[in-house]
This record gives C-alpha cells, structure tokens and sequence, in this order.
C-alpha cells in the first residue's frame, strides 16, 4: 500500500469505471485502440520528461520540440527536394543538439532547469511559427505524402497493425518498448544512480 505507484493505478481505475459507466462505446475494442494510441503520443515524451523527474529536473520545452522536430523534418524534406528519412535524421540531430543545449546552459549558468526550459519553449514555438511563416508562405508546412521515403517512414512511424480485428497504431509498439528500455535503464544500470 506504500508504493508510489498505487496512486496513478487507483486512479486510471477510477477513470476507466467513470467511462465505463458513462460512455456505452468506451468498453469496445476500437475505442481502446483509439485511447492506446493518444496515450501512446503523450506517453512516449512523458518517457523523457519522467526521467527528468525523477532527476528532479523539468523540461517546459518537450511538448513544442515535438513540434519542432515535425516542422523540421517536413521543411527540410520539402524544401530541399530530399528524402524524408534525411529530414527525419536532421530533425533527430537538430532536436538533440537543442536539448544538449538546455542541459549545457543548466550546467553552466546554474538557473533552474525550469527557467532554462521555458525560455526554449518560447523560442521554439515563435522560431515555429515564424521560420514556417517566411519558408512557406504560410503557417504549416507543406505536405511531403509524395515525397521518396515517405511510405516507408509512415511504415515505421504511423502504420497500423491489426490484432484480433482491431487497428492498433504502431506508435503504442513505440511506447511499449521506449517503456521497457526506460525500466531496465532505472531498474538495471549504473546510470539509475546519476539520475
């Protein structure tokens, strides 16, 4: 009864016999696809952010760098005529040299990582809207559906697998493992210690 971890059970208990009762469709096996896959979205930053956490860290800029990283990928895709796994690959770079630079700037100037993190929240969400804005005339990039590499990138990223009659998005494969390497990296290594 002392585990930490009862708290978050009780209430997804909770939740789902709230939604069992008041929403007829809730107890169908599409709509557990269907929340599978939004908790799935959110589940794989909250990876990240729960390491940071429990680091006793924060980062404000997670959410809009999921963004960032998106606009990036399609941008230089597009604009440059290229395959999108090398917008994909410089999304990765860009993204991870941004959060090297959060941590970095933690180090060195000593503000509190909440500081640091609301700061690259407003920069990324104005540099979003104002980088697409001057690249594409507008406030979306355009669409890279037809563009070499992007069915295979669907494929890995947003496919569907079909279990037992029911579509189930390969984004909540994603959250699973990511999870699996997330406990075993708590549960098993030294870096469990520094964190």
């Amino acid at each position: 009864m002392g585990r930490p971890e009862l708290g978050a059970l009780l209430g997804a208990v909770a939740v789902f016999a709230f939604f069992s009762v008041v929403a007829d469709a809730f107890l169908q096996a599409s709509s557990f696809s269907t929340v599978l896959y939004a908790s799935s979205t959110f589940g794989i930053m909250a990876l990240g952010v729960s390491l940071l956490m429990i680091g006793g860290e924060f980062d404000l800029s997670a959410g809009v760098m999921v963004t960032s990283s998106a606009l990036i990928a399609a941008l230089f895709s597009y604009q440059l005529t290229l395959n999108v796994w090398s917008g994909v690959l410089v999304s990765l770079v860009v993204t991870l040299a941004l959060g090297m630079l959060n941590g970095i700037l933690y180090v060195k100037t000593g503000l509190p990582s909440f500081i640091i993190t609301l700061a690259t929240f407003f920069m990324l969400a104005g540099a979003n809207l104002g980088v697409t804005k001057a690249v594409t005339g507008n406030v979306a990039s355009d669409s890279i559906r037809d563009m070499d590499g992007f069915e295979q990138a669907r494929a890995v990223f947003a496919s569907e697998i079909t279990i037992g009659g029911v579509n189930v998005n390969i984004t909540v494969f994603w959250w699973l493992g990511l999870t699996a390497v997330a406990t075993w990296l708590l549960l098993r290594t030294r870096a469990s210690n520094w964190i």
